[in-house]
Order: structure tokens, then sequence, then C-alpha cells
């Protein structure tokens, strides 16, 4: 059998956060060092984000889901049931999307980020979800959810799941539940695109790393940068803004920046003591992988932040801590009696189960 030359591999993100695109970064990285040709569909932050990552590739603009979110944690949910119908439609438009594409530029699969429309009867197409389980605030609710999260699952060949196999994983029940999709399903290991650096010498004793979807972004900004007007250590901030211009004045002893490439935020992440972030899914994989201490401030109404800042505290890897009630000070000295039991985990996983992937597709 004649082996297949010149794979080409479309990636999509999904625009919900940066956090979809940057955990694409490895599988990307990995797909062109076996010799495949990767296109990526994204616009907006995630566009911006992967064309500093990846400048020469191709991008091809493909519409997010454009959800917006409540300022008010009561509400946030409520505003995301509103939003149901608007996100069918976006499923439907973007398979549209994909059979127009695919139709003048032909690839020999999709690999998709969260997107349920990203997929063909014909084509190999692979969906990455950490999310199983989708939490709800109700029992049967969440069996609904997961039943129609499997259904849309079903539609794609496999099913690949960043975190680890074991029982020392970062998702708990969200990426390991009872019950499991039918579709082909694989577990790729934590997916960061930062490598740990040995004998930092540390820089700043806080890094404060802002991501997620607005407002809730700006707001905790307000609060972060309102708290920081009494504290007399080193800060450096950084926004998760890629592509905005407009810098922000600070004290002398803060550090602002809107957005860091990889290699620079692995080394303020080697040079900082302690990390305080959201607790999305791909920047808690960034802090394992580093083995950082971290304060984790879940966004306000997200199920699934809550629970992950939880089921991390719970563990020992983490503070988890309020945006409503958020006291920089406390937490600091909270931190300091807190004892980390950070886990070591290789996050390697996903090498092999892109090259077994690979392989297949060049037969």
């Amino acid at each position: 059998m004649t082996k297949k030359i010149n794979i080409k591999i479309l990636v999509a993100p999904l625009d919900w956060g940066l956090g979809h695109a940057t955990r694409c970064i490895p599988l990307i990285t990995d797909l062109l060092k076996l010799g495949c040709k990767v296109v990526i569909a994204a616009e907006g932050a995630q566009e911006k984000l992967l064309k500093t990552e990846f400048p020469d590739l191709v991008f091809v603009h493909l519409p997010g889901y454009r959800i917006k979110y409540s300022s008010n944690q009561r509400f946030f949910l409520l505003k995301i049931i509103l939003q149901l119908p608007k996100i069918f439609f976006a499923v439907r438009k973007e398979n549209r999307w994909l059979k127009s594409f695919i139709s003048h530029t032909p690839v020999d699969a999709v690999i998709s980020d969260n997107r349920y429309g990203m997929r063909l009867k014909h084509l190999p197409c692979v969906f990455i979800t950490h999310q199983l389980l989708i939490k709800a605030p109700f029992t049967f609710l969440e069996k609904m959810v997961q039943r129609v999260n499997y259904a849309l699952i079903g539609k794609f060949t496999a099913c690949w799941v960043p975190d680890e196999k074991g029982q020392i994983n970062l998702g708990g029940e969200l990426s390991h539940p009872k019950k499991l999709p039918k579709t082909e399903l694989q577990y790729l290991g934590g997916l960061s695109r930062l490598t740990k650096q040995l004998n930092c010498k540390i820089k700043y004793d806080l890094l404060i790393i802002l991501s997620g979807p607005e407002p809730q972004r700006t707001l905790l900004e307000k609060k972060m940068l309102t708290e920081l007007e009494t504290f007399e250590g080193s800060v450096l901030l950084v926004r998760g803004l890629p592509g905005q211009k407009k810098v922000l004045e600070a004290r002398k002893n803060i550090v602002i920046k809107n957005h860091l490439a990889s290699e620079e935020l692995q080394d303020a992440f080697c040079e900082s003591n302690l990390v305080i972030s959201r607790s999305g899914y791909t920047t808690l994989m960034d802090i394992c992988k580093l083995e950082k201490k971290s304060i984790l401030i879940a966004t306000p109404g997200q199920t699934e932040q809550e629970y992950l800042a939880s089921h991390f505290e719970h563990q020992g890897w983490c503070i988890a801590a309020s945006q409503a009630n958020f006291s920089l000070q406390k937490l600091l000295n909270d931190a300091r009696q807190f004892e980390y039991k950070l886990p070591q985990l290789g996050m390697q996983s996903y090498k092999s189960v892109v090259k077994e992937f690979v392989d297949k597709l060049s037969y």
C-alpha cells in the first residue's frame, strides 16, 4: 500500500475564551513535526493568538459562537439557556461552512476543539473535549445535557480527552464520568504548550493571569488593580488580550502585559513565586505541568470552573477563591500556610495518540 504524503488537517478551536485555542498548540506543533500541513479555522482573539504561535500557517475565517455572558452571577446560567437556539444555529451554520470549505479545499481530517458542527460522515473528524459531563445546577438537567452532548459527540469519528487516564487526573468527573460515550475515546493526557524550566531566578512575587469571557474578565481586572494599590511586592499582570494595543499604566512594582506568547509566558511562570488565575481548564494544565503554587478564581456562575477549583483544592493542588469576596491580602496569608501537594504529571501521552492518528491517515 502506497504511503500518502502531504496530509492536510483542518484544526478548529471554539471561541469561548482562549483556552481551546491554547491547548491546540501542542497538537498543531506535533502535527507539523510529523510532516502534516495544518490549516487553522478561527476568528478574533483565538486567531490572533494562534497567528502569534504559527505565523507561517494558513488561516481561514470561521465565525465563532459569539456567546454573551452576564455580569451578574445569578443570571449567568439563564443567559446561556436563552442563547441555546443561537448555539444550535451556529452548530448548523459551521457544518454548512465545513461542507463548503471541503468542496474547494480538500483536507484529510478535521480536529475540532469543542465545535460540534465540524464533522462530515465521509471524513475522519476528531472532537476534543474535557467535559464529557457538563456540570449543571440540577441532576435532571445534568443528565439531559449529557445525553445531548453524547449524541453530538457520536457524530464524530473519535473523541480525544485532554486529561490523564488514571485516578490522578485533572478533570475529575468532568472527564471521567460513570457513563462514557460510545464514540472511540482516547485520553491525551494533559495538554500544555509550556515546558518546566529548572533553576529559575524568582523575579515576581505574583503572576496574575486574566482570561475568559467578558464582562467578567474586565470585572476581575478592575477588582485586581484595586487590590494591588496597597501591595508592595513585585507583580506581572497578563490581561489575556492578544492583539490589544492599549497599554494600562500602573505603579512601578507592577508590570502589565496585554498578552504573552508561549515562551514569554513560560518564563513568567518560571520567574514567579505564586500564580493567581481563573480556574479555566487550560490554565490548570499549565499550572500542573509547571508545578506552580496557585490561587484559582472561578468565573462567577460558570459551573465547570467552580467545580474544577473545588476539585483542585480538595486534592491540595491550589487555593480556591471567590471573585465576590476576593481579598488579596487574606488569600496571600492563606497561601503561606497552605500545604501544596502538586502532582507530577508527564503530560506527553498526546504524542502517541497524534502519531497513531497521522499513521492511519497515511495509508
